[in-house]
């Protein structure tokens, strides 16, 4: 095997003494992938471990690649990822893919913590009520997109403005206002999820936006785009790419 000791010393980092059957039964292909993804690309760029599995789990969500996001959870465990930053991960993908995509990984995201003996429930996370979602989700939109997002929720025709309001009090006063990750780890993510998932540009270039508003700049998201890329192929990281230069030229105009 012509595997790096980079790439060695980064596969035993996120499986120790762990040897994979692929090592057998498809040397050459191993060969390729571990080179390209725990060599060349973790060493593209000073993406730190924890931020790049994060960004790993998310896209793999956004994916649908349930067998390899189970796989990785101790992997990105052994980076400092935490089973609260895992399970809002999990949670928060709901909002953009939907439950009928994301009940396969929270089942396997409970199997592999019982299996580490992690007790669940995780210490809950929620900030808000019934009575207060729809404003703290505001709020939310209004720190992250900024002010003219205030009266979003009311805007729209009326035979469709519930939709908006759910946006509000749902996607951002369920989730963004939780704790466990703050609002740059969340776009982040969110980021991710529309990229893996494909589809979305629309929605990916304004989230890039958003992204580069609260912090995380354009060579950030290149990095997550870099990062992502040997999981969900060339063409959704390509079009990522794009929306991220979009977004970028039209702040600057």
């Amino acid at each position: 095997m012509a595997l790096t000791t980079f790439a060695k010393q980064y596969h035993e980092k996120m499986f120790p003494g762990y040897i994979s059957d692929f090592l057998r039964t498809d040397p050459e292909f191993i060969e390729l992938f571990d080179n390209f993804a725990f060599d060349q690309v973790v060493n593209q760029d000073d993406l730190d471990d924890k931020t790049r599995f994060m960004a790993i789990l998310a896209a793999l969500l956004g994916c649908q690649g349930i067998d390899e996001y189970r796989s990785m959870i101790p992997a990105a465990m052994n980076f400092g990822v935490t089973p609260v930053e895992i399970k809002e991960i999990t949670y928060q993908a709901v909002a953009y893919l939907g439950i009928g995509r994301v009940f396969p990984f929270l089942k396997a995201c409970n199997e592999v913590f019982e299996a580490k003996d992690i007790p669940l429930p995780l210490p809950g996370q929620a900030t808000t009520t019934a009575q207060n979602r729809r404003e703290a989700g505001t709020q939310a939109q209004v720190d992250i997109f900024g002010e003219g997002m205030r009266d979003f929720w009311k805007s729209g025709p009326e035979e469709s403005r519930h939709i908006n309001r759910w946006l509000a009090a749902n996607c951002f006063g369920d989730y963004y206002t939780r704790t466990g990750l703050d609002h740059g780890q969340r776009e982040m993510i969110t980021f991710c999820f529309l990229a893996a998932q494909g589809g979305c540009e629309p929605q990916l270039t304004s989230h890039a936006a958003a992204n580069m508003r609260i912090g995380n700049d354009k060579a950030f998201l290149i990095k997550i785009i870099s990062q992502c890329l040997p999981f969900i192929g060339y063409p959704r990281s390509l079009n990522a790419l794009r929306c991220v230069n979009d977004a970028a030229e039209k702040a600057s105009t």
